[in-house]
């Protein structure tokens, strides 16, 4: 999988992952794949994990909406973003909705990270959507990163350190992940 996570300390917002792309057994670390699990969408950054094929569906996905009907800067926002694209998984791209039978909703079958002026999100399958005051992370590295994150909170001297040492970790205990690591900022609005 991977790990992605999303920091927020001071008025800066950062996001990054590791690099790694896996199938299977087989491992693509970086300089074999020109692989990113992030991409921008307006002034937002996402970051993907799950299937490689998430990228570029949500990048045709979000693209393919008209621009008023992509609002990235709330939870009320990002949850009315996603319904609106979830037909459009399903009609166009042909996600499989299906988890389990037991399932309340249809899947969106992704995990994703948020970044942008107004703060850091969250995304999950059955189109939750997370605020996040401080720091989270995604993929199979997510608790490794978390601990790292928990334990630098208050220490680290900016939101890129504290979202890098938690990328590192993941890469450090995960087999899933692998450095280097990619990172972007943003400053939060004031206000």
């Amino acid at each position: 999988m991977s790990t992605v996570v999303v920091a927020r300390q001071g008025n800066t917002v950062a996001i990054a992952s590791d690099s790694l792309v896996t199938f299977g057994e087989t491992r693509l670390p970086d300089g074999y794949e020109a692989n990113t699990k992030m991409f921008s969408v307006g002034d937002s950054l996402i970051g993907t994990v799950g299937s490689i094929a998430h990228l570029p569906v949500l990048q045709q996905a979000l693209a393919s909406l008209p621009a008023d009907d992509v609002q990235l800067h709330s939870r009320e926002g990002i949850f009315d973003t996603f319904v609106k694209l979830h037909p459009r998984l399903k009609e166009r791209f042909f996600m499989n909705t299906k988890e389990h039978d037991s399932d309340p909703y249809e899947s969106s079958q992704f995990s994703i990270l948020i970044a942008n002026a107004s703060g850091i999100f969250g995304v999950e399958s059955y189109r939750e959507v997370f605020v996040f005051e401080r720091f989270w992370a995604i993929g199979s590295g997510r608790r490794f990163a978390l601990g790292a994150m928990h334990a630098l909170a208050g220490r680290a001297k900016s939101a890129a350190d504290l979202a890098t040492a938690g990328v590192l970790a993941g890469c450090e205990f995960d087999t899933s992940s692998a450095a280097p690591v990619r990172l972007q900022t943003i400053k939060l609005k004031k206000g």
